[in-house]
């Protein structure tokens, strides 16, 4: 009918959230915590809880210019503000400029009876207060568990868990309660994770000596999130929680090439060396050069003009730049640049999510257009190889969504399959070169080959790895019946081939000279039979024109002798 009024178009809203400013937890949870709603961060004790709930409230009033309230049951104010002093947070200077509450409530469970009257009411007028004074948007109480320790009446527990809820809900306001994590439950009590809207755990775990602490986002009712556990840490910083590689693969990639420092390894890729933001793995046995080509790198990068950051697992910065001076390739005046960033610590230092960190950080501070770790294999140490190639799958990921070109050393160990590297991660790498040595005639020479480089028409061929003070150098290896000759047996082999190319250039040379003279005598003979010719040739002639000489005399004298008769 057209009469008919039209229907209301009805408007979704979406979940609002309020951004934790925490580092990585914003990405998993899709923008932040549930706004206006109660988060519940639950876990042992030392994981992290209160540390997250003083940096949501830190960050909000920094940050989003949200002021927040703390009302802690366990520690007071002074003795919070000491412990997270040395992360970098005052928050005794945000108390002062009004942008945060501190308050202490102290609670004596002897002093409490259990009654069905039992409520929050006091609580609800402190708190009101505060947040009234403050405009606060952010709460956080830390821990409930010691407002609820005397009661175990689970109906009443509930009920007030939904009536705090709910204040807190009817004032918008965002808040985060930190809860013992219980024996076989979330909580202590069971009871909080099911009337919050979302739960997030956090798990301190040691494994083989080396301490890691987990995320995980149990529960975030409205929303899509990230369910799996994440690593996460607790630096000078403050907490960074690191997402798992992404599974889009939708990085940037780059048609510009970078060389690799080695003018005879770019002619084996296309002449113009690896792609820019691609992930290059150099792997070989001990002392086949893996090093060397890795600071070859470094050397053309800065050379560029870019800057270089240089982490090493084995050696110190300052053995990495004298040994290789050895060689030609000067460090030092990169470093002094600023160019050229040298990193080295123990990989038994920290757990794998600490290192992951920690070149993050390094990265972001220094803005390199080139990573080079040397070695990943030292990583294997203290953990499974799963959990080495999980880690360098999200470094690699990490740096090919910033278009850096990374450079990864794998050590293979002797004896065992060279086409092989032990975290892995061969089919995660752009480029693999590899380094091997030879063994011939009592030595050990260096080889260096592309087993894969995506992308382009790469060499097939075997070249041997040169180093000398003059610099780095591939030569293309002897390839014979006997097989494939490098170092003294290639040079001997050259030297026999140079001798027999020698001596048949003599060879060739006498026979050339036999034939000159034979040539010579051959022309002198026919020059001597064609002198007879000529000389026969001309008797002949002479004997022709006397012929006809006395023939035209015999005639006139014919005729004469025919007159006289005549007459």
């Amino acid at each position: 009918m057209a009469g008919k009024k039209a229907a209301a178009v009805r408007t979704i809203s979406p979940l609002r959230k309020a951004p934790t400013g925490i580092r990585g937890l914003d990405e998993i949870s899709g923008g932040g915590l549930p706004r206006g709603r109660t988060t519940i961060v639950c876990g042992g004790p030392g994981c992290g809880k209160t540390m997250l709930g003083i940096e949501f409230l830190v960050r909000g009033a920094l940050e989003y210019d949200e002021p927040g309230v703390l009302m802690a049951f366990e520690e007071t104010p002074e003795d919070i503000a000491q412990n997270v002093a040395s992360l970098g947070f005052d928050i005794q200077d945000l108390a002062d400029k009004k942008k945060l509450f501190l308050d202490y409530v102290a609670v004596e469970p002897s002093e409490i009876q259990e009654t069905g009257d039992y409520d929050l009411e006091g609580l609800f007028i402190r708190l009101g207060s505060a947040i009234e004074m403050l405009g606060a948007k952010r709460v956080m109480f830390d821990t409930l568990e010691a407002l609820f320790s005397s009661f175990s009446n689970a109906a009443i527990l509930r009920s007030e868990f939904r009536r705090l809820f709910r204040w807190l809900k009817d004032r918008d306001i965002t808040a985060i309660i930190t809860a013992e994590k219980g024996e076989n439950t979330l909580t202590r009590y069971g009871l909080e994770e099911y009337v919050s809207d979302c739960v997030i755990s956090l798990d301190h775990r040691v494994k083989d000596q080396i301490s890691g602490r987990r995320m995980r986002i149990v529960k975030y009712r409205g929303t899509k999130h990230g369910a799996d556990e994440y690593p996460f840490l607790i630096d000078e910083q403050g907490m960074s929680v690191l997402p798992l590689t992404s599974l889009q693969l939708q990085h940037e990639v780059s048609n510009d090439r970078v060389s690799s420092g080695v003018p005879d390894l770019d002619q084996m890729l296309e002449g113009q060396g690896y792609y820019r933001g691609s992930s290059i793995l150099f792997s070989g046995t001990a002392g086949s050069g893996k090093t060397t080509l890795a600071a070859s790198f470094a050397d053309a990068t800065c050379r560029r003009g870019e800057r270089c950051l240089y982490i090493g697992f084995e050696e110190s910065a300052r053995q990495i730049t004298r040994n290789m001076k050895s060689v030609g390739i000067d460090l030092e005046p990169w470093v002094k640049q600023g160019l050229l960033f040298q990193e080295s610590w123990r990989p038994t230092q920290f757990g794998l999510e600490m290192h992951l960190l920690r070149i993050h950080k390094l990265v972001e501070k220094i803005q390199p257009t080139a990573v080079i770790i040397d070695p990943i294999t030292n990583l294997v140490s203290g953990t499974s190889q799963k959990e080495v190639q999980s880690m360098l799958m999200r470094l690699m990921d990490f740096l090919k969504g910033k278009l850096i070109t990374s450079v990864f050393v794998s050590l293979t160990e002797g004896g065992a399959s060279l086409e092989k590297t032990e975290v892995g991660i061969s089919s995660l790498s752009d480029t693999w070169i590899m380094l091997r040595d030879i063994e011939l005639n009592g030595e050990r020479n260096r080889c260096v080959y592309v087993l894969k480089s995506r992308g382009m028409a790469h060499s097939n061929q075997l070249r041997e790895f040169t180093m000398s003070k003059e610099g780095l150098g591939l030569i293309p290896a002897y390839i014979g019946t006997g097989g494939v000759l490098t170092g003294s047996s290639r040079l001997a082999q050259e030297a026999k081939e140079r001798a027999a190319a020698l001596a048949e250039e003599q060879e060739n040379r006498r026979r050339q000279h036999e034939m000159n003279l034979r040539r010579l005598n051959l022309q002198a003979q026919i020059e001597t039979l064609r002198a007879e010719l000529a000389e026969a040739e001309q008797r002949i002639e002479a004997t022709a024109q006397a012929d006809e000489v006395r023939e035209d005399q015999t005639k006139r004298d014919s005729a004469k002798i025919a007159k006289s008769r005549g007459a």
